[in-house]
């Protein structure tokens, strides 16, 4: 809300609440009868989801300040499970208690990076308040799509015609207009790479506002958005990539059973294509990059270990920056100080690969090793897979480390 009021976007009065009591004060600062109750999660549809403590929606309304307080008390401190974030659900740490407002009309804007534009475009039709992806699906002829010169800005009067293809008239053809010039400034200035406004309402006395937002910013512009990225909520995400981005590393859960570590994007995903191909399945995407040292590669391993779905972990290091002695001295010492026990494959080429294969060979520890990619994926697939029978079999398998 910051942001919009700072850039002159209007949007309705609302107050952040972290408990029962604070929605309650909350909704005795606004004017007005009747609120709306919002669970504060990252991911859409909310009003439709359920929360694990079986209380039914993330969006409600009400009308009194003893309302709003019973229902933030459903909502916070359980998880909200939407379409969007799987069976485990999104934490619910505070609610948003907001004016409830009644609408003539309600729109659908939004600005993204697009490729195919090689810049910003603004997308927006007159179906909001409901899912674009239907719009799109169903009557594409209400999407309307206008590339924007990332330089020069949106021109004005390419604007009105958005806000008048939108059902805008009058003196809210004007505002809407302005409330996307201003939305532009935004995200050209915050470096977002999305801005998504859903719906871009006109009121019953005429205001034209944003009514819900999602805001997508760019990670590489931190250094320059600090007061942005300080506000982000760490509950909201995976506690494996939290783990990983604070110690350098880039890390993506998925949800198969190989542990991958690679150096690099393009093997990453090279990694990845080569596991599936031998019918395997990878449980993440985790780079070091070019300049990880011994104690990254120790923290990768524990990270992978501590993950009960990874049943074997895989290594595939190119040795260019990162040299592969010093790879294997971190794996070495990750082995011994974690004392881990899942099969651990791995695959070196590059720099100094003879002297780190002299040093797996020489620790004493059971770490199988591979020539090349392909064979690397094979074992990982295997090992695996008798990993995953043992277990299904409850007995024990003979991959303890070290010796």
């Amino acid at each position: 809300m910051e942001l919009f009021t700072k850039h002159n976007v209007g949007h309705p009065n609302a107050r952040v609440a972290f408990s029962e009591s604070e929605a309650e004060a909350a909704a005795n600062e606004l004017t007005g009868p009747d609120f709306v109750v919002k669970a504060q999660v990252l991911a859409g549809g909310r009003g439709k989801g359920k929360f694990l403590n079986g209380f039914q929606g993330g969006v409600h309304p009400c009308n009194s300040p003893l309302e709003a307080r019973a229902l933030a008390g459903k909502m916070i401190g359980s998880s909200l499970v939407t379409k969007q974030t799987g069976p485990e659900g999104k934490p619910c740490n505070s609610v948003l208690v907001c004016e409830r407002l009644y609408l003539r009309r309600e729109t659908y804007f939004a600005i993204m990076m697009d490729r195919a534009s090689d810049g910003p475009v603004i997308v927006a039709s007159p179906q909001g308040g409901m899912d674009i992806e239907a719009v799109a699906e169903e009557t594409p002829e209400l999407i309307y799509k206008l590339p924007v010169d990332i330089d020069a800005g949106p021109e004005e009067v390419a604007l009105m015609d958005i806000a008048l293809k939108c059902g805008f008239e009058g003196p809210q053809q004007e505002q809407a207009a302005e409330i996307m010039r201003n939305l532009y400034k935004l995200f050209i200035q915050s470096d977002c790479t999305q801005v998504e406004i859903n719906p871009l309402a006109e009121t019953h006395d005429g205001r034209v506002l944003a009514l819900d937002a999602k805001l997508n910013f760019d990670d590489n512009a931190e250094y320059r958005q600090k007061d942005i990225f300080s506000l982000k909520d760490t509950s909201q995400e995976d506690p494996r990539e939290v783990i990983a981005d604070n110690l350098g590393l880039n890390y993506v859960g998925l949800d198969g059973e190989i542990g991958c570590l690679v150096n690099g994007a393009g093997l990453a995903m090279a990694t990845m294509d080569a596991i599936k191909l031998n019918g395997g399945s990878p449980a993440n995407f985790l780079d070091m990059g070019g300049g990880a040292n011994a104690e990254q590669v120790t923290a990768a391993c524990k990270l992978l270990d501590d993950d009960p779905q990874v049943k074997a972990i895989l290594i595939n290091i190119f040795g260019g920056i990162m040299r592969c002695d010093v790879i294997a001295l971190g794996l070495i010492s990750a082995v011994q100080t974690l004392n881990i026990k899942k099969p651990i494959i791995v695959r070196l080429a590059g720099t100094n690969v003879e002297k780190a294969k002299a040093l797996i060979d020489d620790c004493g520890m059971r770490i199988l090793t591979a020539d090349d990619l392909g064979e690397a994926a094979q074992k990982a697939v295997r090992v695996s897979e008798i990993v995953t029978m043992a277990e299904e079999a409850h007995v024990s398998v003979n991959f303890e480390i070290p010796l």
